[in-house]
């Protein structure tokens, strides 16, 4: 009570000060140290230019999803921890999680098109080339390139554009796939058009970068899964980052248990199959197949996951770039591989390539052991003569059907395989 008759009896008290003095416990000196309450600030997921590589943009893959990592709709799942910290920018991919309403999250994955090592070995490569400097300005160094000028003189993408690029999908071009590419490219707003009059010179730059260092996400863009084709979603890409859907590689299911195995099995044949024959003519063959090569959506479904050794002959038009022609290199050549690599001739491929190398590298990881004695000789007998090359005379086709028929019985219809479940149950497809 004697406090009370204390702070009413200040007579230097003003009647606002009193009411705050009364509020705060009537002791003045709290009242004069008081500070407004400040509001909760959101922690921030805070990571520099660096990490993302938009400090070496326009040389870079594009910028399309950038909003998505600043407004935290995309999180590395590192990010779901009280620490909120960045993995290792040295990893080649990341496991992420994606948002359009902040309330639903899907898995995504977040990948470089190379190494951290290699991109700055490449960086490095093109200053000390092109302007005999350890380091540079990698926009103004590749603007100067007759490449790029010839670039920004064109008003379409010809075969000369891309000659001596070491991406598989570029070494045998028709005209017919360069439009399609400039046509489908995501980076830009959609135009529809065949010709670049879309694409600025900033644009033309980071399209060139990208098929230089890979062509998976142009891949990915150019035949969306959308239409059937069997590729994850491009979701975009930010600096030298891309976000598309989440597979799990097909390393994880080698253990599987032998139904499982089956069915991925026959989805590899089924995607084969698609490669050679489509109703675009296009064939697609893999310069190089490992256990990350393929990948499997939670429902069970097989993708490529990897796209960047695929090939592509326009069965339809034919290559349009001889192989004399393919010898042309220059700093693009030379960001990712060894400039003396030699170019594997457009004439060489055969429609059983990658067949036999999918038998070589894949299937006998996921079927060898898994089933009983007389199947499971027929398996190997296949994988045997396949692996050979198969020296027969029969089609791809023939061989594949031939392997089908034996792994057809062996697979199950239950919700596991939920990309074909309950249809199975109904259909004779299955």
């Amino acid at each position: 009570m004697g406090r009370w008759i204390c702070c009413l009896c200040s007579r230097v008290v003003d009647p606002l000060m009193l009411l705050l003095v009364l509020a705060l416990g009537c002791n003045p000196s709290t009242a004069a140290t008081a500070s407004p309450s400040v509001p909760h600030v959101k922690p921030s997921y805070s990571f520099g230019r660096t990490f993302l590589g938009l400090d070496k943009c326009n040389a870079c893959i594009g910028t399309s999803i950038c909003k998505k990592f600043f407004k935290e709709e995309i999180r590395f799942d590192t990010w779901l921890s009280s620490h909120l910290k960045l993995p290792p920018s040295s990893l080649l991919s990341y496991s992420g999680n994606y948002t359009d309403d902040a309330k639903s999250w899907r898995l995504v994955d977040i990948t470089r098109l190379t190494s951290k090592y290699q991109h700055d070995r490449a960086d490095k490569r093109i200053c000390t080339s092109l302007l005999k400097t350890k380091t540079c300005s990698l926009e103004r160094a590749l603007r100067r390139t007759q490449r790029f000028q010839k670039w920004l003189r064109a008003k379409r993408l010809t075969p000369d554009l891309v000659q001596g690029l070491s991406s598989p999908m570029l070494r045998c071009p028709s005209q017919r796939l360069l439009d399609r590419i400039v046509r489908r490219y995501a980076e830009v707003p959609d135009a529809g058009s065949i010709y670049m009059d879309h694409l600025t010179d900033r644009d033309k730059l980071r399209l060139l970068y990208t098929l230089a260092v890979n062509s998976h996400p142009i891949l990915l863009q150019i035949f969306p899964d959308v239409e059937g084709w069997p590729f994850p979603r491009y979701l975009g890409s930010c600096g030298r980052l891309v976000v598309s859907a989440s597979t799990r590689p097909l390393r994880d299911f080698f253990g599987a248990a032998p139904e499982v195995a089956a069915d991925l099995a026959l989805q590899l044949l089924a995607v084969l199959r698609s490669m050679g024959t489509n109703d675009l003519n296009y064939f697609f063959y893999f310069t190089h197949v490992d256990a990350g090569t393929f990948g499997v959506f939670s429902n069970g479904h097989l993708f490529i996951r990897d796209a960047s050794t695929l090939g592509i002959i326009d069965k339809e038009e034919g290559s349009q770039l001889i192989d004399g022609q393919q010898e042309y290199k220059d700093i693009f050549s030379c960001l990712t591989v060894d400039c003396q690599s030699p170019f594997v001739s457009c004439d060489s491929i055969r429609e059983k390539h990658s067949l036999v190398m999918v038998c070589q590298e894949l299937l006998p990881k996921l079927l060898t052991g898994k089933f009983l004695p007389p199947v499971q000789e027929k398996i190997d007998t296949f994988l045997q003569r396949c692996t050979r090359g198969l020296g027969d005379d029969r089609g791809v086709n023939e061989a594949i059907a031939e392997l089908a028929e034996i792994l057809k019985p062996l697979r199950s219809c239950d919700s596991r395989f939920a990309y074909r479940y309950p249809d199975c149950r109904y259909s004779d497809k299955y």
